[in-house]
Parts: structure tokens; sequence; C-alpha cells
């Protein structure tokens, strides 16, 4: 057997694989990854935004083969310099007040995690969240989970109240300007929490929707809604884990976008897990000790925060901010979006329904032709665009509710001749598939 066929003897059938003859990837440099027959790709998608710097970045690889050599594991029962070394800078550049960290091995964990603090924190177990959203796969992240694409079971610990304002496109309150947006969603807000019985622990937002297909609403929405929140005692979980560490180019934070017209405000706890690996297994959530040291009883993590993951983040950790990789999204992501843009508007992809984002997160959503707008999904022209750009040595994403948004996310090192390279492939992809 070969390995796709040994991989749908032994894994479960649930799990998705890219491409019609799924590929092997078995080594990596930069922004490039190899196949097991030989071809190279430009990988515009970094292991699901987890390549955050670039493919054997030898700061990372060292960190750990250094590490290896001494202790791999030692759980949280014991001290761990690694770990503290590591707590101590994400706790510095947290941009929350009086933090603490609590490292995971995933962020489904993380985000478990933050559900955990924000229900003990009022005994309560109702939870809002966005529509079109996605937290993670366990019982208590896909039971908050507002996209039925990615949500297998209704059952939860939580009960969950969805609010508008993760996306816009397909938003009824998509025809409004920013600033009626904004108020649409915040009466919405207001109206649900009107409607619910009993303390609410949290709202758990992401500030750009990942699996939703890289979907936000403007720039400010949560910092409003946080001024909601603050007025009935309920925590902001920002969902970090895909737009932290820079990836927008604006900020370092997604949810800083939000809180500029808004002094003071910050979210109450924040998660981050991917990027901060550059593949090894590493979540973790941020709060202040008030909230972080609050919990009635005991606990530990077995894996999270372990002695090698953590001197290999620690090392990714630093290069990022040491090379300004922020500052060089705030420069390439624009070619990719302006271009994707310029192709939307020019007519020789009628396909391209819309395109957003911010620095290297960019999702491009695919309709029906001539269908108005928004238009009908088109996840047959999405699934025709992930292969067109394989064929073609380009790896991207795809998500979205339908199946029909290219997620466009590659390692925050990505140079401006790669950027290029990539917009030539997408731009010939979508007008063919179009």
């Amino acid at each position: 057997m070969n390995l796709y066929e040994r991989t749908q003897a032994v894994l479960p059938s649930w799990l998705a694989i890219y491409y019609d003859e799924p590929i092997e990837l078995t080594h990596g440099t930069g922004r490039h990854v190899w196949d097991a027959d030989g071809n190279r790709y430009l990988d515009f998608f970094g292991g699901i935004l987890t390549t955050m710097t670039e493919h054997a970045l030898p700061a990372v690889t060292e960190a750990v083969a250094a590490q290896a050599a001494k202790i791999i594991h030692s759980s949280t029962l014991y001290l761990n310099r690694p770990m503290v070394d590591l707590c101590e800078e994400i706790a510095a550049i947290a941009a929350i007040p009086d933090a603490k960290v609590f490292l995971t091995t995933s962020g489904t964990e993380a985000n478990d995690a933050a559900l955990l603090l924000a229900s003990a924190r009022n005994g309560a177990n109702q939870v809002l969240a966005m529509r079109n959203s996605y937290h993670g796969r366990s019982f208590s992240t896909v039971g908050i989970t507002g996209n039925s694409a990615w949500s297998p079971t209704s059952l939860s610990p939580f009960q969950t109240f969805y609010v508008h304002g993760g996306q816009r496109y397909r938003s009824p309150f998509a025809h409004l300007p920013d600033d009626e947006f904004v108020a649409a969603c915040v009466a919405d807000l207001r109206d649900v929490l009107d409607q619910t019985g009993g303390p609410i622990a949290a709202l758990i937002a992401e500030p750009i929707q990942g699996v939703g297909g890289f979907t936000s609403g403007p720039d400010g929405l949560l910092g409003a809604f946080a001024e909601v929140l603050r007025e009935r005692d309920i925590l902001w979980i920002s969902d970090e884990v895909q737009t932290g560490w820079g990836r927008t180019g604006e900020h370092f934070w997604g949810w800083q976008a939000h809180c500029a017209d808004h002094p003071g405000v910050t979210p109450d706890i924040v998660t981050f897990a991917k990027g901060v690996g550059n593949g090894l297994s590493m979540g973790g959530v941020i709060a202040p000790a008030s909230i972080m040291d609050n919990l009635p009883a005991n606990s530990i993590s077995t894996f999270g925060g372990s002695p090698i993951t953590s001197a290999g983040a620690l090392a990714n950790l630093r290069h990022l901010r040491e090379h300004d990789l922020q500052g060089n999204v705030a420069k390439v992501g624009p070619i990719l979006l302006d271009g994707l843009r310029a192709l939307r508007d020019d007519g020789t992809a009628p396909a391209v329904g819309d395109v957003r984002g911010k620095g290297l997160m960019i999702g491009v959503e695919l309709v029906e032709p001539a269908s108005g707008t928004p238009g009908r999904p088109a996840p047959k022209t999405a699934n025709a665009a992930l292969e067109g750009c394989r064929e073609r040595r380009l790896l991207i994403g795809k998500g979205g509710l339908h199946g029909n948004v290219l997620r466009i996310a590659p390692p925050l090192s990505l140079t401006t001749d790669e950027a290029h390279e990539g917009l030539a492939v997408l731009s010939d992809v979508l007008r063919e598939v179009s």
C-alpha cells in the first residue's frame, strides 16, 4: 500500500486531507517545502499558520537540539527554566496588566483553559461567541464553535449564544458603513444579553476568524463589545491562535486594532498557539493574576511548556522580534492584498467575490459568477483553485462555512520576490477557474 492507503486504513475517515492526490511533505527551508517525489513548493499556508517564521529556522533547531541533549520532559511538577524564560517574555509583550501565562500543547487546549478560568470566576456555564467562529476540536470548544462545518455535535458543557459581527461579506449588516455596522452589532449584542437568564462567563472572539475564512468586522468592533461586557461584568477572551505575533502587520496582537478608540480597554484573557512554536506543540493563555490565580483546585500540565518546546518557542519568538518580521509583514502583505483586489476589480476573474484580511492573513471568497452580492458560494471552484495552485507548486489553504474561501498565510519572513511569485500563480489560477 502507498502512504495514502495506509493513512486511510489506520487513521479516522473524518480527518481532512488536501488534494485529489495527497502529497507527503518531507522537508523544508525558508518559505519552501519539498514532497516525497522531490517537487519544490512555495508555502503560502505554513501548516495552517503554524510555521510562523520559516521552515528549519536555525535558531529553533539549534535550541531544540541543545535542550534535547539535556532533558526533554519534566512536567510542571518541577521547576522548568525554559518555561519560565518563555512565559516572562510573553508576559512582557502581552499588553495585559499584571499578566500571568499558562502554557498548553495546542490552541484547543488554550481555549479550553480560558473557558475554565472564565466560568470558574462566577460559576456561569453560559458563553457568548461569534457566528461563523472556530475555537478548537475538544468537546467544550466544538460546543461553542459557530461554524457547523466544524461542529459535529450540539452537545456542550456550555449554553452558547451567538452574536453578529464575525464576518461581513454575508452579514445582514453588510450594506452599512463601518460605524453603523458596529452600532448594529452592538445593538444585537445588547438584545442577546437582555434575553439570556443567569450569569454569562465570557465572550470569546477571534479578531480575524481563521477557519471561518479570514473574516472580520470593522476595526473597533470588539472594543465596542468590550464596553458593553464591562457594564455587565462579563469577560472578553481574545482568541489569538491565528492572529497573534504580528501576522496582521499593523499590530502584534489582533485585538489591538479594536481598542485604539477605547482607551484602557484590553481583553481579560488572551489565548495563543500555532506560530509561537513554529511547528512545535505550543499554546497558552495570558490573563491578569486576579483571573489566572482564581481556580478553586489544583492543576498541572504534563506536556504544556515542556523544556524542549519552550526552548524552541523562545528562540522563535526572539528571532521574530529581533528581525522585525511584523514590519516585514506590513511591507509584503499589501503586495498580495492589493494585487488580489485588483484582480477582483478588473473583471478577469469573476469567481472572486471578496478579498479580505490584513498583513499575511488573506481570504479570497469564490462565488458563482453573476450571482449577485454576496454571490452564491462556489466550493467546487475553490477546490479547483487549490488543485491548480498545487500543480503550479504553490501551497495554500481553504476554509469558510461553505468551503469556498482560499486562505493565504505564508511565513512572516516572506520576501518581496516570493510575494510577487505567489501572486502571479494565484492570479493565473483564479482567472483559469473563473
